[in-house]
Parts: structure tokens; sequence; C-alpha cells
């Protein structure tokens, strides 16, 4: 099988290759693209520690038969610190990255 058939030969090719990654960028560099999904990993990570320890207070109530939630506010209160400790972590190490000078 050619490309020269019905496709108009290879700079057709070429052509809708270019375009089908112009249409898969939307339009987006690859650093803004970096650094949306390291924005999407920062809040994934913040909110699975949230659940997470959410899960385990609910558990620990349910096992002790406690009438109160108390374990599931306590460890909702220690998820949610643990996450945005965790968080600013992460986004000091992204800031302390030098490929994500904006200069450059």
């Amino acid at each position: 099988m050619t490309d020269s058939g019905e496709n108009g030969g290879g700079g057709n090719l070429d052509r809708r290759i270019a375009e089908a990654q112009a249409n898969h960028t939307r339009g987006i560099s690859s650093a803004e693209g970096s650094a949306e999904t390291r924005g999407w990993a920062v809040g994934i990570e913040f909110v699975g520690t949230v659940l997470v320890c959410g899960f385990i207070g609910w558990s620990f109530d349910r096992w002790m038969e406690l009438k109160t939630p108390w374990g599931l506010i306590v460890m909702l209160l220690l998820g949610f610190a643990a996450g945005t400790r965790r968080a600013m972590q992460t986004s000091a190490s992204f800031d302390s990255d030098p490929g994500n000078d904006p200069k450059r």
C-alpha cells in the first residue's frame, strides 16, 4: 500500500500529522501542560490523604463501637494537616526545580 493513493502523497500525511498534533495540544505549551499535571498531582495527593485518614477514623469508630464519631473527626483533622503539609512540600520541590524557571 502506498501513500500516493487517495491521500495525496507524503506531504499530505505530514500536514495531517501536524494538524493532529496541533489539535492534541489545545493551544498550550508543554511547560503549561507540565504545570497543569503537577497541579493535579498535588490536588489528588491532598484529597487522597484526607480520604484515607477519614476512612481510618471511621473504621476505628466502627471497631470500637463508638456512638460519636470522634475517631473520624480527629483523623480528618490530622489528614487535612498532613495533606496540607505534603502539598506545601511538593509545591516547594516544584519551585526549586531549575526546569520550572519561567524566564528560560
